[in-house]
């Protein structure tokens, strides 16, 4: 697999946030990301590419987007919130480091981030 795209403290916040154990969150990252990483290519050719870097890329998504991911996992609700909300987060904070708060801001509001994990 991948590195892990999500760092370890957006996911202790996220966890929080989110009312779900933070011991369980990281294997539910994991879980997406073995969904996520096979479709690496398609999500390059059908989806705006936000930010790419040696670790992820992350990608902006149609409303819904998740729901069916989460289906896929067999997630439940809050499972599925912790993690859309950890690629949410993550997104946040790249936008942040790269002065690019208020277009990550914008996006969020009508679209939802996907942040894949890649090879070194």
């Amino acid at each position: 697999m991948a590195g892990e795209p999500i760092e370890g403290q957006i996911l202790l916040l996220t966890a929080a946030k989110a009312s779900v154990p933070a011991t369980s969150l990281p294997d539910l990252i994991d879980r997406a990301q073995a969904l996520l990483e096979p479709a690496l290519e398609r999500y390059r050719r059908d989806f705006e590419r936000f930010h790419a870097d040696d670790e992820c890329e992350i990608f902006l998504v149609e409303w819904g987007h998740w729901d069916e991911i989460g289906t896929e996992l067999g997630a439940t609700d809050r499972e599925l919130s912790a993690i859309r909300r950890a690629h949410e987060e993550q997104l946040t904070r790249i936008g942040r480091r790269t002065d690019r708060e208020n277009e990550v801001e914008t996006a969020l509001e009508i679209r939802e981030a996907v942040v894949i994990g890649v090879d070194d």
